[in-house]
């Protein structure tokens, strides 16, 4: 589930020419490529899972484009919440049960159907992933410019946080401004698992 702009953040033009640059970059992939990528991903968060043995995950669905597959949810499995847009662009969050209980949402989305549990169930989880554009080797992480999950971060606790990209999306450096919220990791095809404490050293 993206970050979407419209509003909610006033970008300086080098950030809005990255976010071009890349989502032009994931337009231009095959379904072949994507699927071949979402299949390494999907390896890499299943051990992490396991590695992990979490008690709740917040997780969401990914656009076509977005690394992950739109299978996502039935990997990640267990107890997991999934976000519903809210119209200030902020996000609620419900209890996924299957895929028959996901339904289309605002901008192409798939949201869960259920009770609401509010903005702040977040920080009932443990181990949180996040859609990114890109991730910088601080751990700096690019959205699509809505804020989603930006505020769904401050509310986060010491969940374990990782972002999923396609490669060629863990940068050097993004630009990054004061509300901007870093990640614990990012998971890409080729490179698996890459912790933001082992990018420093």
């Amino acid at each position: 589930m993206p970050d979407f702009a419209g509003g909610a953040e006033k970008s300086r033009p080098e950030k809005i020419a990255l976010r071009n640059q890349l989502l032009a970059a994931r337009k231009s992939l095959t379904p072949q490529t994507r699927a071949k990528a979402a299949a390494a991903i999907q390896a890499a968060l299943r051990d992490l899972v396991r590695a992990q043995s979490p008690t709740m995950i917040a997780g969401y669905v990914p656009l076509a484009p977005e690394p992950g597959g739109p299978d996502l949810p039935e990997v990640l499995g267990g107890r997991l919440i999934l976000p519903v847009l809210l119209p200030d662009n902020d996000l609620d969050w419900v209890r996924y049960e299957g895929p028959d209980t996901l339904r289309p949402g605002p901008r192409g989305l798939r949201e869960p159907i259920g009770p609401r549990l509010g903005v702040d169930a977040i920080a009932q989880a443990n181990l949180l992933i996040v859609p990114a554009l890109a991730v910088d080797r601080s751990g700096m992480r690019l959205g699509r410019g809505g804020g989603s999950y930006d505020r769904a971060l401050t509310r986060a606790g010491r969940a374990y946080t990782v972002a999923l990209l396609h490669d060629g999306e863990l940068l050097p450096e993004v630009p990054a401004e004061p509300h901007d919220r870093r990640v614990h990791a990012a998971i890409t095809p080729a490179e698996g698992l890459s912790d933001t404490a082992d990018w420093t050293k």
